[in-house]
């Protein structure tokens, strides 16, 4: 095997147990958010993918669905190689298109039958910036479209959130052999990132001109909302 895809299969082995460490259920809230995706669109569809990078969605929705396209956007070019790498081992290369970047440089006259956006919205800092990416994606979306977004969510001061938070902090050091310190730099990202609490996500939600919002999922203070483009 060429150096290259040697070094991309380390790195989606290495993504795909950290994705996993993150959040302890991600294999039922892909199986899940599938099962929403397939249940609204036909044989033949078009998905916009934000975050495709690392390729798990590309990889859980690829192969069981041979009649369905994807564009995967991600600004970082080193995430989308392991996407790539993961499409040509699974041989669904040719039905995916990738854009090195952010939904806002997905061409304009793009029409999406279907679109995700897992783990992507807390990492956006300003929350205009946050309704700003919501837009675009409806914006691609034919009407009546299904859409499944995953997020961290909840209020950085509540206690509650709070213990959500140290609970993730005990499960990483239960399953994992990283040292306490490298754990506590982990845990003051997620206090200091732009996370909001599931309300304020729902009115993003609606003011970006979504319908039907429904709460599908919840770990911890991770959560998942299924929703239609109005």
């Amino acid at each position: 095997m060429p150096e290259k895809m040697e070094f991309d299969s380390k790195i989606a082995a290495e993504y795909d147990k950290g994705v996993r460490r993150t959040l302890p259920t991600y294999d039922p809230m892909m199986r899940l958010s599938q099962t929403f995706l397939r249940t609204n669109l036909k044989e033949e569809a078009s998905l916009l993918i934000v975050g495709g990078g690392g390729g798990n969605e590309l990889k859980a929705f690829g192969p069981t669905n041979p009649g369905w396209t994807f564009t995967a956007v991600d600004p970082s070019e080193s995430m989308l190689e392991v996407a790539k790498f993961k499409c040509e081992e699974l041989g669904i290369a040719e039905r995916v298109e990738f854009i090195n970047g952010t939904v806002a440089d997905v061409p304009g006259d793009s029409s999406f039958d279907g679109a995700t956006c897992l783990l992507v919205l807390h990492f956006i800092a300003d929350v205009e910036e946050k309704l700003a990416l919501l837009e675009k994606v409806r914006s691609h979306l034919k009407p009546g479209s299904p859409f499944v977004l995953v997020s961290k969510c909840g209020d950085l001061n509540d206690p509650e959130f709070k213990m959500l938070v140290s609970l993730w902090r005990d499960y990483w050091l239960d399953t994992t052999n990283l040292p306490e310190e490298k754990v506590d730099e982990l845990m003051k990202g997620t206090l200091t990132e732009s996370s909001i609490p599931e309300s304020e996500i729902r009115r993003l939600l609606e003011e970006a001109g979504f319908v039907k919002i429904a709460n599908f999922f919840r770990t911890n203070h991770f959560a998942g909302w299924i929703c239609y483009a109005a």
